[in-house]
Formats: C-alpha cells, sequence, structure tokens
C-alpha cells in the first residue's frame, strides 16, 4: 500500500555524511525517519540512484535552485533520498552542492522506499525508490507526488512550490 496524505511517515533508519575526509565522505550516521520529522515541515522527494540522468541535472538542481522559495513558503528542510548507501549520497551530494542545503539521505537497503508502498525492482539493478516528493508537516503527509514510470512531471520543485500557495 502506498502512503497517503493524513498517513504518518513510517520510522526507518537513513543514513547521512556531512563530513569529508582527504579522499571520501567521513562514515554515515544513522537518522531516524519520526525522530528527524518531529516538529518540523519537511519536502522529500526521492529518486532512483545517485549519479542518475535526470536526478543529477533536474531533480536536485531544481530543489537547490528554488530552497529560498520553499523556506520562504515555511519549509524547514528538504531531504532527498535514494536507495544508495549515506557515502554515495554525500559524494553526489557534494559534487551536486547539495551538501548543508539539501540533506542527501541514504536508503541503502530500500526500507524506507518498501514502508512508503514506493519501491520497484530494476533486472540486475536491485530495488529502487519511486521518483517522488511530498511535504511532510511533523511527521504527517500533506500532499505526496509520484510520477508515472520514465516520467518526471509532477515531483519536481516548481510543483511542490505550486501546492503550498
Amino acid at each position: 500500500m502506498t502512503i497517503q496524505v493524513g498517513d504518518r511517515v513510517p520510522e526507518a533508519t537513513l543514513t547521512e555524511s556531512v563530513e569529508f575526509g582527504p579522499a571520501c565522505p567521513v562514515g554515515p550516521t544513522p537518522l531516524t525517519t519520526t525522530t528527524a520529522l518531529a516538529g518540523k515541515k519537511v519536502v522529500i522527494f526521492g529518486v532512483p540512484g545517485a549519479y542518475t540522468p535526470t536526478c543529477s541535472a533536474k531533480h536536485v538542481p531544481g530543489y537547490l535552485q528554488n530552497l529560498s522559495a520553499l523556506k520562504a513558503k515555511g519549509v524547514d528542510e528538504v531531504w532527498c533520498i535514494a536507495t544508495n548507501d549515506g557515502f554515495v549520497m554525500a559524494a553526489w551530494g557534494k559534487e551536486l552542492g547539495a551538501i548543508g542545503k539539501v540533506r542527501m539521505l541514504g536508503d541503502g537497503g530500500a526500507d524506507f522506499a518498501k514502508k512508503l508502498g514506493l519501491s520497484f525492482d530494476i533486472p540486475n539493478m536491485g530495488t529502487r525508490v519511486k521518483r517522488f516528493s511530498m511535504l511532510v508537516d511533523d511527521g504527517v503527509v500533506k500532499s505526496i507526488n509520484v510520477e508515472a514510470p520514465g516520467k518526471f512531471e509532477v515531483s519536481d520543485a516548481d510543483s511542490m512550490l505550486k501546492q503550498l500557495g
């Protein structure tokens, strides 16, 4: 069952790294969704994978470009979720200039994606999260936008801004 408006975001552990050593990100730290969402208005968007074309060229950059506008509408944080580990998400986030702006969170085992009902399998590549965006207020889903396979039309930052009014 796919998560719906009015549902509480399920508890899952994601990983995040925002520090870098000489060669790579420093070991990611765990982040529990229910704790991290408490008392905050958060936009979460999911991408099928780090370093993929649409995700790297459009999805993450769109949220970075619109970060100030989202915050002006009361958004406390923006999260990017992918079924990659925290090291990969940190390296990708650093390359895109997202570290310290958009939280780049790894869902390496796709636990969060599965609990949201937004996982799918790609042969020989594993379980991925569908491309989506949602607005979460104090852990409760206020809006959700799930893309049709191969599309990028409703989960972008501009669509989220329109929903915020």
